[in-house]
């Protein structure tokens, strides 16, 4: 257990896509820092004295393991190493992904994308960190299902309703073989009441104010 010398600040990056960057649903527009989850988050740690920075890492249509066909860059698992190896050090890597794996240009499942989410994990476990830095621990969030696709993404989530089904629980089986903590979104929020894909401005700080003492606790650990 590596012990933080006095007043260091623990450095968490968030690794997401654009249910973390904030996308303002039927819109192109981003919630800002405070309002997206991650800020509102670091709002409630900095509020019970923890010495915390939340480093976001956040891209639309980010896939865990895929291309996207349309626009470069999407495979979270490209970059993610050399991510790890900025920003260290690192505590603690908060993995929010998935749901861009059930675009409708792939035909995954759920245990497709657990796969590939495992292959995150085990990407960030390799990265050429420096020597004597911690190796950082992974909190793996499952978002909320996909519900009813709507507006001008309805045709690129056609179908993810059905094809995400068992998402949560087969993200708990790869976060626990691969020895990761897990939290399940769906237990406090559900997808946006607007677009049924993201995240709506409430949502973001529901997530936040369930996932402080988890983070607390894991902060704690070290």
């Amino acid at each position: 257990m590596a012990v933080p010398l006095e007043g260091e600040c623990h450095q968490v990056l968030v690794y997401g896509d654009s249910l973390t960057w904030g996308i303002i649903p039927h819109t192109r527009q981003r919630l800002s820092f405070d309002a997206r989850w991650p800020g509102v988050l670091e709002r409630h740690l900095v509020s019970r004295g923890r010495r915390v920075r939340i480093i976001e890492d956040c891209l639309n249509g980010r896939r865990t393991a895929w291309e996207d066909p349309y626009k470069p860059g999407r495979n979270a698992c490209a970059g993610i190493e050399q991510c790890i190896e900025t920003h260290s050090p690192l505590r603690l890597v908060i993995l929010m992904l998935g749901t861009n794996d059930f675009q409708s240009v792939h035909q995954n499942n759920a245990w497709h994308s657990a796969q590939g989410l495992a292959a995150v994990m085990r990407a960030i476990r390799r990265a050429p960190i420096e020597p004597g830095m911690p190796r950082p621990e992974i909190l793996v969030v499952a978002p909320p299902s996909v519900r009813a696709p709507s507006g001008p993404i309805a045709p690129k989530f056609l179908g993810a309703g059905s094809r995400c089904a068992g998402m949560s629980e087969a993200y708990a089986r790869v976060a626990s073989e691969e020895s990761c903590r897990f939290f399940d979104a769906a237990a406090v929020t559900t997808s946006s009441v607007v677009d049924g894909v993201h995240l709506d401005a409430d949502q973001h700080a529901a997530l936040a104010s369930a996932l402080a003492d988890t983070v607390e606790s894991l902060l704690d650990d070290f």
